[in-house]
């Protein structure tokens, strides 16, 4: 069930999503997201997705110590990515951490928040493809409840902003 969009209604406004990970392009969807929202007088959510293996109850202790490592290095990174939308765009975006497998947890997110208007993922640029997350979404992509902007993770600052 795919839940009605609102970004565009009165007491609303439109939010894209990004989700901060690991790999070397995020920073050009923040980039791209922070411009967008500057023009479309919008909103930035950063989402990290930790993905926890299933712990063993004998291992409980060790579980919850990579638990609280791995929320540690989730809010590092959206710290990072903050400062950076801050930079960009002056904007404080919404934090998001959550749980479990990227495909689900950003459809979850999407679900929750009636604003969210798009979903911005940059592609990486190099031989090895275009990175885990947008590897993980293809099957998803056309039952995707919101449209999805794949930003190139070769493009400049300048070349970002000329289509932001």
């Amino acid at each position: 069930m795919t839940t009605q969009r609102r970004s565009y209604e009165t007491g609303h406004k439109p939010k894209c999503l990004v989700i901060v990970d690991d790999t070397a392009e995020w920073d050009r969807a923040v980039r791209y997201a922070s411009r967008w929202a500057i023009r479309a007088g919008g909103g930035v959510v950063m989402l990290r997705i930790i993905e926890i293996e299933d712990q063993n109850q004998q291992w409980l202790g060790v579980a919850d110590i990579m638990r609280a490592e791995a929320m540690e290095d989730a809010n590092a990174a959206l710290d990072r990515a903050s400062g950076r939308a801050n930079g960009i765009a002056a904007i404080t975006p919404e934090r998001v951490i959550r749980e479990g497998d990227p495909t689900e947890q950003v459809i979850d997110v999407i679900e929750k928040d009636v604003d969210i208007a798009m979903l911005v993922l940059a592609a990486n640029a190099g031989p090895e493809g275009p990175g885990p997350i947008i590897t993980a979404m293809a099957n998803a992509v056309g039952t995707f409840p919101i449209p999805i902007v794949i930003v190139p993770g070769g493009l400049s600052d300048t070349e970002i902003d000329a289509l932001s």
